[in-house]
């Protein structure tokens, strides 16, 4: 299929694992292995029970092919997977196979796999953001005055430093990583109601399983089950996709500042990567390209299980089955941004000379706002924007730096003189605070550390 074709671009080994079919499988036979065993502590189901059902409990046990085919038939993979369960479990022990999947539903353990899914896929993309922040800290450190032309819409604008844009997208981290810590507790909850959320099925033991299932999958014991309000899996969705723009932020950054004509940047070289199957001498931006690629679908997979909250009841018909298609994806597409993003940052190349080049690209034009400034408070804020201005457009007309064009109006130099202006129009003299909005946030990333 095309798609395991191109699964090495757009994921990752260890995210696509987490989303195999055998772990989709082993996270739900570790719900009905830890259900037996619950049970059985609980007085519910004889004890004796627990241990052939969790013997059982083992996906390379089952036929993933033709869970595959009987879910189609089902209409989940619960239905099929606690059948061949339980015929499993009759096969060494008639008595437990009673107890198989006893009082539970198959959103049970469903939606409680998907939960252990989800947290191995935390625990992935925690440990590449730690790298990430690292190579963005790093990054930020070195080139704290470094300066460069910052852009508004895609124009040369003021003089920043490349440090303050870096950090920019650590401070984004940051937040991403206190996010998906904030998350856990509320995302990471068991989900065990039985056929309507009421664990009738159990009489009045219900909750005393519930949190002994709490405990032994070292899972947030809710308030109450959660099959209805999908609030919990569209918050982990919504984690997934604010990763995955701001590193396609970074990304898009990064190949403009990669073009031929720019070259303040090059992504890392490896034998293979970026060149063209006709001119040798293209250098692209392939990992940008591959994060910004997965940031065009992201959009719409969390879209999808948005939609899918809004659903009929106490089981929804459409909405929950969307879920099952559009989170995993979006998982393993964040999975492989955050891995690129670190590939990307780690073996970056700043160019400072092709930064300073890109300064005096406009001839002096990017430092207009500096001369206002400085004359507003003797001419006023609008005249002094009036006349910068008009000395811009002189310039522009005439190919003429626009030092050498303001000296020649006298109203200017009466109160700043050439080489005042000089000093005004280096870029150096006007990057603001952006030292110590770099200090700020490296001084936020080691405490959070």
């Amino acid at each position: 299929m095309p798609v395991q074709l191109l699964s090495p671009l757009f994921g990752s080994p260890a995210m696509d694992a987490v989303w195999s079919a055998d772990a989709t499988i082993g996270a739900m036979l570790a719900f009905e292995a830890a259900l037996a065993a619950a049970e059985a502590d609980a007085g519910v189901i004889p004890p004796a029970a627990a241990a052939p059902i969790a013997a059982a409990c083992d996906a390379r046990l089952l036929d993933g092919v033709v869970l595959a085919d009987a879910a189609g038939v089902a209409g989940n993979t619960a239905i099929p997977l606690v059948k061949m369960l339980t015929a499993l479990v009759a096969k060494s022990d008639a008595e437990a196979a009673k107890w198989v999947h006893y009082g539970a539903t198959s959103q049970d353990a469903m939606d409680t796999g998907l939960v252990l899914q989800l947290r191995d896929a935390f625990d992935l993309i925690e440990a590449d953001l730690a790298r990430a922040m690292a190579a963005a800290a790093k990054l930020a450190k070195a080139h704290r005055e470094t300066p460069m032309a910052g852009r508004t819409w895609l124009q040369q604008a003021l003089p920043i430093t490349f440090g303050l844009k870096v950090a920019g997208t650590l401070d984004a981290l940051m937040r991403h990583a206190e996010r998906i810590g904030e998350a856990r507790p509320r995302v990471l909850a068991l989900q065990f109601g039985g056929a309507a959320g009421t664990l009738a099925s159990l009489g009045g033991k219900g909750p005393d399983v519930a949190r002994l299932l709490a405990d032994r999958l070292g899972l947030t014991l809710p308030d109450a089950p959660w099959h209805g309000q999908r609030d919990r899996v569209l918050e982990a969705a919504s984690l997934f996709a604010g990763i995955v723009a701001t590193s396609a932020k970074a990304a898009r950054d990064i190949a403009l500042m990669m073009q031929t004509e720019i070259g303040e940047v090059l992504e890392p070289a490896a034998p293979g990567r970026g060149g063209s199957s006709t001119m040798p001498h293209k250098r692209n931006p392939a990992l940008s390209a591959i994060i910004l690629g997965a940031a065009g679908l992201a959009p719409q997979l969390l879209a999808a299980v948005a939609a899918g909250g809004s659903g009929e009841h106490e089981r929804f018909a459409g909405g929950w089955q969307s879920e099952w298609l559009a989170l995993p994806e979006l998982a393993r597409l964040t999975g492989g941004v955050v891995a690129r993003l670190v590939e990307l940052l780690e073996g970056l190349e700043v160019k400072p000379e092709r930064m300073r080049a890109n300064l005096a690209a406009t001839g002096g034009l990017l430092m207009a706002e500096a001369v206002q400034m400085a004359l507003a408070p003797t001419l006023g804020r609008l005249v002094a924007h009036d006349r910068i201005e008009a000395a811009c457009r002189k310039a522009v007309v005439e190919g003429r730096a626009l030092l050498d064009v303001l000296a020649e109006d006298g109203e200017i130099t009466r109160h700043a003189p050439r080489e005042k202006l000089a000093e005004l129009l280096d870029p150096a003299s006007y990057l603001g605070a952006s030292a110590t909005f770099v200090d700020r946030v490296l001084a936020h990333y080691e405490g959070q550390r």
